[in-house]
């Protein structure tokens, strides 16, 4: 298989694991379908999850840092919410639960990158400054999972619901999808107002 999914940290999946035994923290999460469930539930897909904080068009590679780990919880072969995996002083440890189409446009995005030919690392990245995620898909399979930059030469998969004018499934490299992001939240100038930047709109 191409694309490689690197091991979680193990304090990261054991969090995870403690969550999902736990009758009180699944009680308590905002996700019908998970208290719905009666079966088994096991975390799978494991991606570490980056942020991009800043867009910055001059940056060749920008760098971005790791947020946590992500896993897909499934019962059986349906996913039915995520948990997301946080790292502090005494390390990983289990954040929340969640659901929503992130769920099944990952599962999606992962299918389609199986199908490929190049062998790719699998990460997330998350750009706020466009409320918007992405499947990362890092050329350099030997690199550490947890480092940070975007290669020019890396593809990203926005998941839906993506912003406005960017289409969800689609494949871009890093060098050429960075422009496009950088124009979206780049202020544009009034006209006759040289230097006064216009209102942007919140991104869809």
């Amino acid at each position: 298989m191409p694309l490689l999914v690197s091991p979680a940290p193990a304090p990261a999946l054991r969090s995870v694991l403690a969550a999902l035994g736990s009758p009180t923290a699944v009680r308590e999460a905002h996700t019908p379908a998970l208290r719905s469930v009666q079966g088994p539930l096991s975390p799978e897909l494991p991606l570490p999850v980056h942020v991009l904080d800043r867009i910055a068009p001059t940056e060749a590679a920008p760098s971005t840092r790791l947020a946590g780990w992500r896993f897909l919880v499934r019962d059986g072969e349906r996913t039915v919410a995520a948990a997301d995996t946080v790292l502090t002083a005494d390390g990983w440890t289990f954040s929340h639960f969640f659901e929503g189409p992130y769920l099944a446009s990952t599962e999606l995005a992962v299918r389609q990158a199986e199908s490929t030919a190049t062998p790719y690392q699998a990460r997330l990245l998350s750009v706020p400054e466009l409320y918007m995620l992405t499947l990362w898909l890092h050329e350099d399979t030997e690199d550490d999972a947890a480092g940070g930059t975007l290669a020019p030469t890396d593809v990203l998969v926005p998941l839906a619901p993506a912003p406005t004018g960017i289409t969800a499934h689609r494949p871009h490299r890093v060098a050429a999808l960075l422009p496009v992001m950088t124009l979206r939240v780049t202020p544009p100038k009034l006209p006759g107002l040289p230097g006064v930047p216009g209102l942007l709109g919140s991104p869809a």
